[in-house]
Order: C-alpha cells, then sequence, then structure tokens
C-alpha cells in the first residue's frame, strides 16, 4: 500500500494528489465479454475467447453457462477460454440461476431462455430486481414465450417456461421500446437467430421510440455478425434477422479493452497533466464509450490517439460544455466529476438510463458531487455541475455502484482527501482499478 492510498474492509482513504503520469493496460469491456460468451454458447463450434474481462459480472455470466450445461474452459494462465458451442441448443432442461447485479447477463439470458424449450428461474441482487425487464418480457411474449413474475410485475425474478413447441407460427415482427435501456434490443436480437436457425422466415425487431445508448446495439449487432449473424437495419428503427440465421464459431476472438473503465485514466492525464495513457482500446474501438475522448478534447484536453490507444494530457484549461451523452452513458459519469475542474457550468443531457442503472445515478451524483463543495441541479434527463469555488473532502457514498467509486477517485486531484466507502464495489467490472489509479497518480 503506497502513502496515497490507505484501506480498511469498509473503505478506502485516498491522499491529495497533483500530478499524473504512466500507462495503464485495461481490462477487458464488460459488454464485450458477456456478449461474447453467450453467442459462443449459442454458436456452431468450439470458440477461444482471448482477454475476457476477470470480474464479478462476468463470472456471473460464466456460472449461469455452467448450470446450463455449456462447457467455458481456461486456456492457459491468461484470460483465455475455450466456449464449447452448441449450436443453438441449451443442454439444460431446467436450472435456477442467481445472476446477481449484472444486466449484460440477466437479459440476455432471459431472451435466449425464452426460446430453449425448457422451464428456468432467473434471479439476482436486491437492486435487480429493482431494474425493469417489462418492456423485455413483453417482446418475448409477443414471439410466444412463456414467462411469469415471481416479484413485482415488470422485474426480476423471472420464471420461464418451455414456450412454443413449433416455431413456425413465431410472428415475424414484434415491437421492444427503445427508450428505457438498449440491452433490451440486444437481448431480442441476440436471442432471435435461435428461433429463425428453425424456420424460413425472418423476425424483424420495431424500436418503438428514441432508441437510448446505440452503440451498445451497435456492439451487438458488429459481435453478432462475427458470429456469422448479420443483422439489417432501417437506421435505429428497425433490425432484421434473416431467415435461417444461426451463429457459428468465427474460432477464436479477442475481447477489447473497456472503454468505460479507459475514461477515468483519461480524465486524469487531462486533468493531472499527464500524459496518461491507456491501451487495450483505440481508433479501431467497436465500443461507443471511445468518444468519451472527444469530450475530453472539446473541454480542452490534448487527447491522442492510435488503433490500440488513447493517451490523454492538459491541454488548454477545461472548459465547461453542454453536451449529450445518450451514447455514452457511462463514461458521462466520469464527465460529471470533470465538470468539478472545468472554468464554468457542464451540463449533461440525455441520461435518462441512468435512473435505472445499478442505483439511481442522477440523484446519487448529484448528492455525492454536492459533497465536494459543487452546485448541482439535477433533471429527469440532465445534470449541471457548476465547480467548487472551494473544494471540500469528502467520503463518497457509493451505494454499490462499482462507476461511482472509480470515478470519485479523480476528486483527489482537486487536491482534497477522499474516502471511498465499500471500495470492493468496482469488482463488478474491474478489481485493480485502485491500484491501477495509484499507479498514474501522483501524491
Amino acid at each position: 500500500m503506497t502513502p496515497a492510498a490507505e484501506s480498511t474492509a469498509d473503505h478506502l482513504d485516498l491522499a491529495p494528489a497533483s500530478r499524473t503520469e504512466g500507462v495503464v493496460e485495461l481490462p477487458g469491456s464488460k459488454s464485450i465479454s458477456n456478449r461474447t460468451l453467450l453467442l459462443a454458447a449459442l454458436a456452431v463450434g468450439d470458440t477461444t475467447v482471448r482477454g475476457l474481462l476477470d470480474a464479478d459480472d462476468v463470472d456471473r455470466m460464466q456460472d449461469a453457462l455452467a448450470l446450463l450445461g455449456i462447457r467455458v474452459e481456461r486456456e492457459g494462465q491468461a484470460r483465455d477460454f475455450v466456449v464449447h458451442g452448441q449450436g443453438g441448443a441449451i443442454p439444460a432442461r431446467a436450472a435456477r440461476l442467481f445472476l446477481g447485479n449484472a444486466g449484460t447477463a440477466l437479459r440476455p439470458l432471459t431472451a435466449a431462455l425464452a426460446f430453449a424449450g425448457g422451464a428456468y428461474e432467473i434471479s439476482g441482487v436486491a437492486r435487480m430486481h429493482e431494474r425493469p425487464i417489462g418492456d423485455l418480457v413483453d417482446a418475448l411474449r409477443g414471439l410466444g414465450a412463456d414467462i411469469r413474475y415471481l416479484g413485482n410485475e415488470g422485474f426480476p425474478p423471472l420464471a420461464i417456461g418451455p414456450g412454443p413447441a413449433d416455431p413456425s407460427g413465431t410472428p415475424d415482427r414484434v415491437s421492444v421500446r427503445g427508450d428505457v435501456s438498449s440491452q433490451f434490443t440486444s437481448a431480442l436480437l441476440m436471442a432471435l437467430p435461435i428461433v429463425t436457425a428453425r424456420r424460413n422466415a425472418p423476425v424483424t425487431v420495431d424500436i418503438a421510440g428514441e432508441l437510448v445508448s446505440k452503440p451498445y446495439v451497435a456492439i451487438t449487432t458488429n459481435l453478432m455478425r462475427r458470429f456469422g449473424v448479420t443483422v439489417e437495419q432501417d437506421g435505429w428503427r428497425s433490425f432484421r434477422v434473416p431467415a435461417g440465421a444461426r451463429y457459428a464459431s468465427p474460432g477464436s476472438i479477442r475481447v477489447e479493452g473497456d472503454a468505460s473503465s479507459a475514461s477515468y485514466f483519461l480524465a486524469a492525464g487531462a486533468i493531472g497533466g499527464g500524459p496518461v495513457r491507456v491501451t487495450g482500446v483505440g481508433r479501431a474501438s467497436i465500443q461507443g464509450d471511445v468518444a468519451f475522448a472527444d469530450a475530453l478534447a472539446l473541454m480542452g484536453a490534448d487527447v491522442r490517439s492510435g488503433d490500440d490507444w488513447i493517451e490523454a494530457r492538459a491541454g488548454r484549461a477545461l472548459e465547461g460544455i453542454t453536451i449529450d451523452c445518450i451514447a455514452i452513458p457511462d463514461a458521462a459519469m466520469t464527465l460529471a466529476v470533470v465538470a468539478l475542474f472545468a472554468r464554468g457550468p457542464t451540463t449533461l443531457t440525455g441520461i435518462a438510463s441512468w435512473r435505472v442503472k445499478e442505483t439511481d445515478r442522477i440523484a446519487a451524483m448529484a448528492a455525492e458531487l454536492s459533497k465536494l463543495g459543487a452546485t448541482v441541479d439535477a433533471g429527469e434527463n440532465r445534470l449541471t455541475v457548476v465547480p467548487p469555488a472551494k473544494w471540500t473532502p469528502a467520503t463518497i457514498e457509493t451505494y454499490d455502484d462499482h462507476r461511482i467509486a472509480m470515478c470519485f477517485s479523480l476528486a483527489t486531484l482537486g487536491g482534497v482527501a477522499v474516502r471511498i466507502l465499500d471500495p470492493d464495489c468496482v469488482r463488478k467490472t474491474f478489481p485493480g482499478y485502485f491500484a491501477a489509479f495509484r499507479a498514474v497518480v501522483k501524491p
């Protein structure tokens, strides 16, 4: 433990910091890791997945696949795994799955199991049971799925029955709301090749309302294409999975570094002088959160990149901006903390989806930013942050939300001590975060 940080089981004390410099190798993307695991499980043939994220959400997906009879074997000492594809079948005809607070596991598995022909129960932690799933369930029922709520209507836990015995009668169009969570659209799309492989007709998903977090759906369609299923799009209004589409292993696939996690280190470089470089993600990324780097540059940071790296350092003095964050909902949380270091207010819009994440992130961010001396105005779909006239040391409540814990570590660059409560919540996506942060931040 360095002098910059002291910890106990329930909190981590971070000392004031003044400058930053270093290189960080990013862990694998959570979004890509869990999508890839499921697609590989549904594909014909075995797939070697390289660079899989080592974190709780991915552990929950792997546990679930094991209970469903799908073998995932580690290969060597690296984070490389072989997934034995089942060609669209689920070997276990009954299972009870506990998926923690992993939306990237629970929602796609709900959709896939709806067409698996077995009896399954899906549950999670208390917060997961407060995160809506009704729009996805309604769409799946529209395709003939048999799904019951075991608790509150519209929320997990769920019981999934065998569903239609004959997929030939499945409707060829289904509608799903797009304005609550893009995971509903992604889940539907990933599951539909189970249906189209058994029938000689396409299925079209129509989006009701505006689709939020479009880049995450783009990740889904990109990965589906790598597994042999090309989704036809009419803009962001509808998606068509062709007749007879089925997944086939690409043989090997590498998981990109996590672009959301990159945001903390790029922000540290912009605030603390830098340069701070992240590797594993860059211009060639399929993740929308790489656009965080563009937002940093708009505020005044000096940002540079290559195909597999991005680097940020101080440029001109950071200026407050107004920015639509609908395409970068996770990285937008980091922007809210960067706003503490800017001249003038920063307003983030397009963040309504924050309210149905690991916690109500709009309320949580407003409360914790205020502790540091900021003036914060929160709305249903926006957050305005006026930087502190005087910084205040703070104890940050993390609400069992990994991203709150990580982004508020940056506040130490304001020259104040910060106590992070429940620091182990970062285990959800980045268990080694605080060690990596200490390596680039100089006391």
